[in-house]
């Protein structure tokens, strides 16, 4: 909530800038206005900067939160511990999209800025394969396709970065169907063995869980891309469209973007040998009392699998065609950004390099947990290993960085500077606390006059008395 809150405020600062300098926030408006404003200065904090950048940025940052991009991306993960069915919409259809949405359908006003476009690239292309790498060693089941979703989602944004909105918001509606399948097979998965989520305790329940695993199948291959199945339909163009690009920012998120396919292949073929293929691992009890779904769920997961195969092949020409008319002008893309002719003429072997690092990587991880697990502990074990597997199993230590530095700072600073020092210090000294001693104090000392003896209250009438005459004198 917190981290969201983060995004949501840059998000509102650049609604109120758009307030204050268009004096209306509907989209016909602000789209028709833009052009007009694009050499404007805004003044921000004493500085000036470019409208429509300053604009842009501040939207980026709330879709930084929403989409969970690098920096923003903690809670993702965190959220897996709700239930598997809010997961999977979170997911698949309503929070983590929004950001992917608000970029896209903001597109005339990124069209002006070069540098925030740029921005959005490079922290799409990092997220994708920081992600990527971070699912290599999770052990909870449903943490890794979180990652996942972080990964897939930092395809999306890079995708919008270069000016590609059609493209990213394709592989966002794929990407649901097959996400979607995904958890809801491993909450499937989780009920089977007794609400454990570990995959470590898993393992050989192929024959126990059947339709499932079959399921699962089918959502872990169309998200690494596999030939015909959706994932493959946009993953592969959102990859084409960077190398196309021919800027280094298109080859830098093409690099990053292939390197996480390979990784995306390589664990969701490890989530689905460590929880199917290998030998049982779990409670003898738990695991003999295995079963599949109830119809409900399997009908769930049924219907999320057909789109998840088909829709990629059957929306393409729809969505991302050439000549297509889909969007009308929701999105618009200006001339000297558009290159998805330009994606089309790349050479061969760009193409299918991303389809071969996914094979590759699934055959790999296949080949490893299969018959290598002893080099695997090899490896884990020395002490080169022991590091890299610490780092991406911690998460690059990003949440012990905010938990301990960032948090604890703040913790600290409320406590000793707020609560001590201005709570409980200045306005308690100054407010009723101090207050009601300095009277308390006072009454005291005046209540010492009270003695009892006749000639102190003489002596007092007597200097009361010489008191008020002088006054008259004067």
């Amino acid at each position: 909530m917190v981290i969201n809150r983060i995004g949501d405020f840059g998000l509102v600062i650049g609604i109120l800038i758009v307030f204050v300098e268009y004096k209306a926030v509907d989209y016909a408006t602000v789209f028709a206005l833009t052009p007009i404003l694009t050499n404007k200065l805004f003044n921000f904090l004493s500085f000036d900067f470019d409208l429509i950048s300053i604009i842009c940025f501040f939207l980026f940052i709330g879709s930084v939160g929403k989409s969970a991009q690098l920096g923003l991306h903690t809670w993702l993960p965190d959220a897996m511990e709700g239930p598997t069915p809010v997961s999977a919409l979170i997911h698949a259809a309503t929070l983590v999209t929004a950001g992917v949405f608000l970029i896209a359908r903001s597109s005339p006003l990124f069209e002006y800025t070069p540098g925030v476009l740029n921005l959005v690239t490079i922290t799409g292309a990092c997220t994708a394969f920081f992600a990527a790498t971070v699912g290599l060693l999770q052990n909870d089941l449903k943490r890794v396709i979180a990652y996942s979703t972080c990964s897939q989602l930092g395809y999306m944004v890079f995708a919008c970065g270069l000016s590609n909105y059609s493209v990213g918001v394709f592989h966002l509606a794929n990407h649901a169907f097959f996400k979607a399948l995904l958890f809801l097979g491993a909450g499937s998965v989780i009920h089977a063995v007794a609400d454990e989520q570990d995959m470590r305790k898993m393992g050989g329940l192929r024959k126990l869980v059947p339709f499932t695993y079959s399921m699962m199948i089918i959502g872990s291959l169309a998200l690494i891309g596999f030939p015909f199945l959706t994932g493959f339909y946009s993953k592969d163009v959102v990859l084409e469209v960077a190398y196309g690009k021919y800027t280094s920012e298109g080859h830098f998120s093409y690099t990053l973007g292939s390197l996480g396919a390979f990784l995306t292949a390589f664990y969701s073929t490890r989530l689905i040998y460590l929880t199917f293929l290998s030998s049982p691992n779990g409670y003898k009890s738990v695991i003999c009392s295995a079963y599949d779904s109830s119809y409900q769920i399997s009908i769930s997961l049924f219907i999320l699998a057909i789109p998840s195969v088909l829709i990629g092949f059957y929306a393409k020409d729809m969505i991302i065609g050439f000549g297509s008319d889909f969007w009308g002008n929701a999105i618009f893309t200006s001339t000297e950004n558009m290159n998805r002719i330009d994606s089309e003429f790349i050479t061969h072997i760009y193409k299918i390099l991303p389809v071969l690092l996914s094979l590759s990587g699934a055959t790999a991880s296949f080949l490893l947990y299969s018959f290598g697990s002893k080099l695997l502990i090899q490896l884990k074990m020395s002490i080169t290993g022991k590091k890299i597997y610490n780092f991406l199993n911690k998460k690059w230590f990003f949440d012990k960085v905010y938990n301990e530095y960032i948090s604890q700072l703040f913790f600290t600073m409320s406590y000793t500077v707020t609560y001590k020092i201005i709570d409980r210090g200045i306005i308690e000294v100054f407010g009723p606390m101090g207050l009601s001693s300095i009277i308390t104090k006072k009454a005291s000392y005046i209540s010492k006059l009270q003695t009892g003896y006749l000639y102190h209250y003489t002596f007092l009438m007597l200097i009361g008395l010489t008191f008020i005459l002088g006054v008259r004198q004067f």
